[in-house]
């Protein structure tokens, strides 16, 4: 038999047809809609009097433009409670599962898909969402798509995609304490680059990455888009399994164990031949923070700003420019110098459990730096808030002047009533970094929750691993 990657075995799976430009129509298990990009699709259903083809395969939330102040009253905003009802009537007219405004599953898209073990190894999975790639850490085969797309997907169940190339992100060693997943990746992102992975479905192999948490790889997977790629991939193994079992939508009985010997083979080959590969050596990885309106635009806490004189490559060197002049940044200064005056702890990047607990280690015992004016916690869905306050968690941030906030995307995206003003600069737990992201004029610094938390308590970029360890 022919050695296989893990992508050309989910690939081969869902194969419906192949057609003639290269492309293939892949059948979907899986498809996650939200507020935002579903009211044309669903408009689009009922101008060609279509149903939705399979029904419970959809699950639905919002998320995008929600508050996340108090879910006793309405939603003031008109154009957010318009997008909220309107969800809320369509899934009704279409038979669709939906975790409502005031449900306590409600959450981020994906945060829950996961958490409701929606999210199944071997799945094809969509969004209308490019962090869908997310979900490809169960080795399931993960992508955003188009409001159009979404349309195709409710009414036929189908969709045509042409067939990436294949990456394997080769990572050994341990990481250093205080450095996470998301270091990680942003150190990734920084040496491919924005478009480095452009046309591939990139696979994270390697000690570090079997040594991870599911939240981890779902860190890496989330934001291997923000490298251009359109997948992101981690093989099955016992954590995976282990984090599905017992979810609210996974098998069980006979068929959880038959789903399991399936599962289990979901790894690439050992003789799999891939089309591009490179190594990381995860013991190098220092904590890392952007500079610039990139994600690729990254480097250690123990770096300076780069001057753009120092690139060669004019385009590179015109986009640095740019970058430093919307930041606010000079060149040679150093990151560690950075004065903020956000935080943004949340979105699906780092919205999970496993990130509020690393956030809350640092903040623990301590007080928000003066020059803060504002400090978000924001928790990935209602069942990782209701998890985090029998915990504890949300007691250390209130007590260190954090506000602890309901489930939502928040200020990761701006279309709700989270974001930054013109000109403020927010250490951010999210995924992008790019101008007007977090808000008109906001000025964002990707980093850990870790390193997000350390920078409230200080009120500019700090070493997180220099800190003493202040555990419960």
């Amino acid at each position: 038999m022919i050695a296989r990657t893990l992508f050309e075995k989910l690939w081969t799976r869902h194969v419906v047809r192949d057609n003639a430009d290269g492309s293939a129509l892949l059948y979907v298990d899986r498809h996650l809609i939200y507020e935002v990009t579903s009211p044309q699709a669903f408009d689009g259903l009922r101008e060609h009097r279509r149903v939705a083809w399979r029904p419970a395969t959809v699950l639905a939330t919002c998320d995008h433009n929600v508050p996340t102040t108090s879910r006793a009253a309405e939603i003031d905003d008109p154009l957010s409670r318009m997008q909220v009802e309107t969800l809320d009537r369509n899934c009704r007219q279409f038979g669709l599962t939906q975790f409502g405004y005031r449900d306590p599953r409600q959450g981020i898209i994906h945060v829950i898909g996961p958490e409701q073990g929606a999210t199944l190894p071997g799945m094809t999975i969509v969004a209308g969402d490019s962090h869908t790639s997310t979900h490809g850490a169960f080795a399931a085969l993960a992508f955003g798509v188009g409001t159009s797309d979404v349309e195709h997907v409710l009414a036929t169940q189908c969709l045509s995609l042409a067939k990436p190339s294949t990456m394997r992100v080769w990572i050994e060693g341990k990481l250093a304490g205080g450095v996470f997943a998301k270091d990680l990746v942003l150190a990734v992102i920084g040496r491919l680059g924005a478009g480095g992975g452009s046309g591939f479905a990139i696979e994270f192999s390697g000690s570090t990455v079997r040594s991870m948490s599911m939240e981890g790889r779902m860190t890496l997977c989330n934001m291997a888009i923000e490298a251009g790629a359109r997948v992101g991939l981690v093989a099955v193994d016992e954590a995976t399994i282990d984090y599905v079992i017992g979810r609210p939508m996974a098998p069980t009985g006979a068929r959880l164990q038959q789903a399991i010997d399936d599962w289990r083979t979901l790894v690439s080959d050992d003789d799999a031949a891939f089309d591009r590969e490179i190594v990381i050596d995860a013991t190098a990885i220092r904590p890392q923070v952007t500079w610039g309106t990139s994600p690729e635009m990254v480097m250690t806490i123990d770096d300076r700003v780069p001057h753009p004189s120092a690139e060669s490559d004019e385009t590179r060197r015109s986009g640095m420019t740019r970058a430093l002049a919307y930041m606010g940044l000079e060149p040679g200064q150093s990151i560690g110098n950075i004065a903020l005056d956000r935080i943004f702890i949340g979105s699906c990047t780092n919205a999970r459990i496993e990130d509020l607990r690393a956030a809350a280690d640092v903040v623990r015992g301590g007080r928000l730096a003066s020059c803060i004016r504002q400090a978000l916690v924001v928790p990935g869905s209602g069942l990782v808030k209701a998890q985090a306050e029998a915990e504890g968690l949300d007691a250390i941030f209130i007590d260190a002047g954090f506000e602890w906030r309901e489930p939502g995307c928040s200020m990761c995206v701006g279309m709700n009533a989270d974001h930054l003003l013109p000109g403020e600069r927010c250490a951010s737990t999210s995924n992008r970094n790019f101008e007007g992201r977090q808000g008109a004029g906001g000025r964002t610094h990707l980093v850990s929750p870790a390193m997000a938390a350390a920078a409230a308590m200080a009120g500019h970029f700090v070493d997180v691993t220099q800190l003493p360890v202040r555990a419960s």
